[in-house]
């Protein structure tokens, strides 16, 4: 198997299976989202601003739930996944909520070959990159479907929680930029007792990588920001300390979990 080359087939179908679960957990809690609730965090809404009027491009959007948030905010909103299962999904979740969203399947390096348009703002957040092999390829993808004088914006974990193995107990793999990270694990962030148990790869990604695939493309980084927490209670061992902030038990305050940015296409 060449990584490089099968991560999107073989990410496909775990994240196909994965979203039967996510669709109807409690972590996402999807009724009380078509009632009305905004998936947004603190995080990213204080980058977005006022989004009313404006065209937004979401890459990685799984099924939906922050674009059709976004939507809800006055934007016209473009999804983009890997997974077809979650286009679907957001498909329907759009048409339950009458969003202006819409949505495309494909692996985000091939979206020039199935749209032609440029937007006021591109977004993505939560655990997307590492699904990534290379970042400059994705800093291409934002550039070319940035209007000029465009904001890109971006809340993500921090690279510091994924050198760690998954109940935090050692340091499991590099900071940087490695070899492909090819494993098996029970359960999904969202339901830890569902079934899948398939082969997933990510790559790891320190800071440098991130911003100076963003600087390589001539976007010019307005805002970074680092969390000592993160908005979802999505790894072992975290607690709640505010409503909506974890964080991990042996750690506290003392460690990085998220991260934003905000740039600006010239």
């Amino acid at each position: 198997m060449n990584p490089e080359k099968d991560f999107a087939a073989v990410n496909k179908e775990l994240w196909n299976k994965k979203t039967a679960f996510h669709v109807q957990s409690d972590f996402y809690d999807n009724q009380s989202f078509i009632a009305g609730r905004s998936s947004l965090n603190s995080i990213e809404l204080e980058l977005l601003g006022d989004v009313k009027g404006k065209s937004i491009l979401h890459l990685q959007c799984h099924f939906g739930q922050d674009s059709i948030s976004m939507a809800r905010m006055g934007a016209s909103v473009t999804g983009v996944d890997l997974s077809d299962v979650s286009i679907d999904q957001a498909k329907k979740l759009a048409s339950q909520t009458k969003a202006d969203a819409s949505f495309i399947c494909c692996n985000i390096y091939d979206l020039p070959k199935h749209l032609d348009t440029q937007f006021d703002i591109v977004f993505t957040s939560y655990g997307t990159i590492g699904w990534l092999p290379d970042l400059d390829k994705w800093a291409a993808v934002i550039d070319r479907f940035l209007k000029p004088k465009s904001e890109f914006i971006m809340a993500e974990f921090h690279p510091f929680i994924w050198m760690f193995d998954s109940d935090f107990s050692r340091v499991k793999h590099r900071y940087f930029k490695d070899k492909p990270i090819i494993e098996c694990n029970e359960g999904t962030y969202a339901d830890d007792i569902a079934d899948v148990n398939l082969k997933e790869i990510t790559w790891n990604h320190g800071l440098a990588e991130v911003l100076g695939s963003l600087l390589s493309k001539n976007l010019n980084i307005q805002a970074f920001r680092e969390f000592d927490y993160s908005p979802y209670d999505c790894f072992n061992d975290l607690i709640e300390v505010e409503k909506g902030k974890f964080r991990l038990r042996n750690f506290g305050d003392k460690i990085p979990m998220v991260y934003a940015i905000k740039a600006i296409k010239p």
